[in-house]
This record gives C-alpha cells, sequence and structure tokens, in this order.
C-alpha cells in the first residue's frame, strides 16, 4: 500500500506496529506497517516524527515529498536498502559497453510501444462511431511502428554514440503521439500540446503531477533492485538528475499515467486549478487514481502482475541483466 498525504498540517506518527495521520488532532488513518510499501508527501506543512520514520525504515518503507505540481524533491530511504555492491559495479561499467546500448535502446522501444498500444486502447470504440478519427490513429500508429523499426539498424559499442540517434526516433514518434492524443481529446479539454515544467492548463498539470507520482515508484523499485538512481543510459548525467530512474520510467508512462489522464478527460470531466495549480482536492482524487492504476494488472511473463509489481521486476531485470544474468526486455501494457 502507497499511502498518499495530502492535506495541509498532517501529522504522520507512530502508535505502537502502526503508522498513525492525525489531522487538526484527530486521526484519519491508521495503518499497519507490515501493510505499507511507500508513504507519498504531497503537501506543505506535514510533520512527521522521528519515530515514524525509524520505523518505516525498519520495514523497508520509503517515504517521498513531492510539490503541489507533483515535482518530487526529497526521498527518505533506508541505507540498508542498496543490495550488493557488485550490481552497482557492474551498472557503472555497462555505460562503457554494449549493455548500455542494448538498454537504451530497450527503454526507446519500450516507451514508443506503449505510446502505440495507449492509441489503438483509445481507438477500439472509434471504430465504428468515428471512423475518420479511428483511420487517423491508425495512420498514425502505422508511422510510430516504421520509426520504431529504425532501432533495428542502429548497433554500437557505446552509447555515447548512438544516443542521439536514439533520442531522434524517440522524439519523432512522440511528436506524432501527443499530435493523436490532441485529436483523441478534441472538443473535451483545450491541449496546447506537451509542456513539462510550469505548466498551467489542467491536461498537462495532471500529467505532471501524475508523472510525480510514478516517479516516486520508480525511484524506490531501483534502490531496491540494488542500482545506483544517478547512473543512467539514455539520460546523460547531470548532478541531481537521477538519470536511471527517467529511464526506467519511459516504459510506465503511458500505461500508468496517459492512459488514467485521458480517460478522465475523454469522459468529460472538469478540472479545476487555483492560481495555474490544481486543487488539493484534485490532487486527492487524482492520486488515488493512479495508485489504483498502479494496482490493476497487467500480462507479463505469462501471467498477471500489478503494475507496481512490473515495475519492480523490471528494476531487478535490469539489475540482473548487468551483471550478466540474463536478458532485458522492455515491459508493453497490453490495450
Amino acid at each position: 500500500m502507497n499511502l498518499v498525504i495530502n492535506n495541509y498540517g498532517s501529522f504522520i506518527g507512530k502508535k505502537s506496529e502502526r503508522l498513525v495521520v492525525k489531522e487538526n488532532g484527530k486521526v484519519v488513518h491508521e495503518v499497519p506497517f507490515f501493510d505499507l510499501s511507500q508513504v507519498t508527501v504531497t503537501t506543505a506543512g506535514a510533520s512527521l516524527s522521528s519515530d515514524a520514520i525509524k520505523m518505516c525504515m525498519e520495514y523497508g518503507i520509503q517515504i517521498n515529498f513531492l510539490s503541489s505540481s507533483g515535482q518530487p524533491y526529497a526521498k527518505i530511504s533506508s541505507p540498508q536498502l542498496t543490495a550488493t555492491v557488485q550490481t552497482r559495479r557492474e551498472q557503472l561499467m555497462a555505460y562503457l559497453d554494449q549493455r548500455g546500448v542494448a538498454l537504451a535502446k530497450a527503454f526507446v522501444y519500450g516507451k514508443i510501444k506503449n505510446q502505440v498500444n495507449t492509441l489503438k486502447y483509445f481507438s477500439k470504440h472509434r471504430k465504428e462511431a468515428q471512423r475518420e478519427t479511428y483511420e487517423k490513429i491508425m495512420a498514425a500508429v502505422k508511422k510510430m511502428e516504421n520509426i520504431c523499426k529504425e532501432l533495428d539498424s542502429l548497433n554500437g559499442e557505446k552509447i555515447d554514440e548512438l544516443r542521439g540517434q536514439f533520442l531522434s526516433i524517440e522524439g519523432r514518434a512522440s511528436a506524432v503521439y501527443w499530435d493523436l492524443v490532441a485529436l483523441i481529446l478534441e472538443g473535451k479539454v483545450d491541449f496546447p500540446g506537451r509542456e513539462h515544467r510550469g505548466a498551467e492548463d489542467p491536461f498537462n498539470s495532471l500529467l505532471n503531477y501524475g508523472y510525480g507520482i510514478l516517479y516516486s515508484q520508480v525511484w524506490s523499485a531501483v534502490i531496491l533492485a540494488g542500482l545506483e538512481p544517478f547512473a543512467g543510459f539514455m539520460h546523460v548525467d547531470r548532478p541531481g538528475k537521477p538519470s536511471l530512474v527517467l529511464d526506467l520510467i519511459e516504459e510506465f508512462r503511458q500505461p500508468v499515467v496517459d492512459r488514467t489522464v485521458i480517460a478522465i478527460f475523454s469522459k468529460g470531466a472538469k478540472i479545476q486549478l487555483e492560481e495555474g495549480k490544481l486543487s488539493a482536492e484534485t490532487r486527492k482524487d487524482f492520486a488515488e487514481r493512479i495508485l489504483e492504476r498502479l494496482e490493476a494488472t497487467d500480462n507479463y511473463e505469462g501471467k498477471k502482475f500489478r503494475l507496481s509489481t512490473i515495475i519492480q521486476r523490471q528494476a531487478r531485470s535490469i539489475a540482473s541483466f548487468v551483471r550478466g544474468e540474463g536478458k532485458y526486455r522492455p515491459f508493453v501494457g497490453g490495450w
């Protein structure tokens, strides 16, 4: 369970073997520590007791902090969750050989395929009702699949030799994808195009907030797999930039966040902003939807798993791959 703390002034404490959340002196949540996987604080003015932090660390529960726009700004995790040093050593070495190329290619492939499947998912009921829109979506899908095939011809010894070409493929496919998302949402919401930080429209604001929650989930999975969050492959190294988290999140943006947000607006929901930001109530409701989506199942290696579990298994698959213990296959969700 990922517990989200949304309300200003909340107090997070400990009572026996349970995490307790109080608002205005009244208990609003009381959860056994063994039932928790993460605690995510999305509000200002919240306070945590040292006892609660200690117990969370003993149970391996990571504590995430997000701004009102969904940007992660802090994380508390136990220093015991780093697994073996061998994994990190191999991860750093992989950047200099074909393992890094293979991982980067997989991340781009997974992202494009999940974008394609998201478009297919929202085209299903339009096949008869909106034939013209359906045909435009299918034409875009074919174009994106052709762009994705360009990955097959790209091979090299080091990721630095190929990153620009990978980014070009990813960028061209994404441009097509967002154009079709705008078509799907036509008449439902004003979508000015994809905007990241500083977005003030409802659609981009929800996307960014959802990505923030997903970002924390992926970061936790990376740490639990014994990987170094700041040593990625597709995303370049920069101070304070967890590039491996940004690499792995690419496989899950569409299955977890995009599908949820597009569905909300497709159903005609009206999202209100306050001073250019999502209201506290909107953030609370939307966080619950994202967490529900993370608990939904999808096909993975021939079985059904929760998406939150798939994220963790993918992180562990990266760790196994860099150690030379198996192949890495990107996650592609169903539609």
